[in-house]
């Protein structure tokens, strides 16, 4: 802080009391003490500081000059953190320091990388909802937000919406095998595009020949998964985006979550569209709370930034424990054999799928504009209800090909998780695709993957 020379003799000479300057820091006050100045004295007053500067900076928020929270963690908590100060304590948020630093640390190396215009990156507990790491990029100073670039302050986790491609093709695949209509077998010709009246559906890396459900997957085929989708019908497929939470805003105690568009069809293009990440836009958060419950038993589990999870936490059932535990090795498999593969940190057990999608630029979905994104889950094997965490890093218009989620968001997961394992009491092991340390078991073979 400075003050001008006229202010601060006229605080000197004049004869009543003035504040020269505010929000003097222990230092700074230390300085100016040291300055012996006749008269000047000091008051100590209520004021957010921000030590750790930009980490976790979007989802702490901020307050004004009067200690009013006005956005993020800051505004959601605002009574408690409050009355946690005035009785001396802490009010501990669910984020684990260790773990937001890596993931800073990561999302901007990918992020510079492939030379983004933005990016986030997630770390969720599924069982209980708690994110343990939130990061939006780019990023700001919190002590001096002022100076910060409009497109640097927004947090993309829960305020940006994103058409996010062949991730969701885990929600189309979950709702087939648990309404009965699919099981890993089920067979679906994808030998030529799929023709919806005047459109035709084709698969990003073609394999012109019937596939199983589980090749569906591995292969990120549109086309078998939009035959799925129009098999189940609007209704159905409506009733799982609902229960996943896609249709609504995130429950998160964040009041920047923001309601993603409306779908305002559910035809059979729309659905074929839908089945595999098109026609529907969702917030980050939303599709981490929504991809949580296909890995934690089936449950929909409100996302939340409170330690130990959130009090009386409302849940529901969305699949079955059988259909969790099918889509749990289902995502591990895509991992070791399909075309999640880069995401693989050894030992870990990793399980995942990726998402690329083109974004409309004038109307058209222009292949030069996209998103790029991997949803992972470690550890991918155990019983539904065992401990395990999603990792979540999407690439907001990449500027380097390739721009599909394999390649620009899959790698980021697999650091990510290879660094905060032993922070979350994750051992590496063996299991029945690969060693504990990565080497895969001979008698499995690679199914050819396109990082779509």
């Amino acid at each position: 802080p400075r003050i001008s020379a006229a202010r601060l003799d006229r605080v000197l000479s004049g004869e009543r009391r003035l504040i020269a300057l505010n929000g003097l820091t222990p230092a700074e006050r230390r300085a100016v003490h040291a300055l012996a100045l006749g008269g000047v004295t000091f008051e100590p007053e209520d004021r957010r500081v921000y030590p750790l500067g930009s980490s976790a900076v979007h989802l702490i928020g901020r307050s004004d000059t009067g200690g009013q929270g006005v956005a993020g963690a800051e505004l959601a908590f605002d009574q408690e953190i409050r009355a946690a100060g005035a009785a001396s304590e802490d009010f501990p948020l669910s984020i684990d320091l260790r773990v937001q630093g890596v993931v800073e640390n990561e999302l901007a190396i990918a992020a510079e990388e492939h030379k983004a215009k933005g990016a986030v990156a997630v770390v969720a507990d599924v069982q209980t909802g708690e994110i343990l790491a939130m990061a939006s990029w780019p990023t700001y100073d919190a002590n001096r937000r002022n100076a910060a670039p409009e497109e640097a302050t927004l947090n993309r986790v829960v305020s940006a919406h994103y058409e996010m491609g062949s991730v969701f093709k885990s929600f189309t695949v979950a709702a087939g095998i648990d309404t009965g209509r699919a099981d890993m077998n089920t067979l679906f010709d994808a030998s030529q595009a799929l023709q919806i009246g005047k459109r035709r559906i084709t698969d990003f890396h073609a394999t012109n020949k019937v596939l199983t459900l589980e090749e569906v997957y591995l292969h990120s085929s549109n086309i078998g998964t939009s035959r799925l989708a129009v098999e189940m019908g609007g209704d159905v497929m409506r009733d799982y985006f609902r229960r996943l939470g896609l249709l609504d805003a995130a429950p998160i105690e964040l009041k920047e979550s923001a309601a993603p568009p409306k779908v305002r069809k559910w035809d059979d293009s729309t659905l074929a569209s839908l089945s595999f990440g098109y026609g529907i836009m969702v917030t980050p958060i939303q599709y981490v709370s929504a991809y949580g419950a296909l890995v934690n038993g089936g449950r929909y589990v409100p996302p939340t930034l409170r330690k130990g999870g959130r009090p009386n936490a409302q849940t529901h059932q969305v699949i079955s424990p059988e259909t969790s535990a099918n889509m749990i090795d289902l995502m591990r498999r895509n991992v070791t054999r399909g075309s999640g593969r880069f995401a693989d940190a050894p030992g870990l057990r990793m399980g995942g799928k990726t998402g690329s999608a083109n974004k409309l630029v004038n109307g058209r979905y222009n292949p030069a504009v996209a998103v790029g994104s991997f949803a992972g889950v470690f550890p991918a094997d155990g019983p539904v209800d065992a401990k395990r965490y999603t990792v979540f890093v999407l690439m907001d218009e990449p500027g380097v090909y390739p721009r599909t989620g394999g390649y620009v968001a899959a790698p980021a997961v697999g650091r990510i998780a290879a660094r905060i394992a032993g922070f979350l009491g994750v051992e590496r092991k063996a299991d029945r695709w690969s060693t504990a340390l990565g080497e895969k078991i001979p008698e499995f073979q690679d199914v050819e993957g396109d990082g779509r």
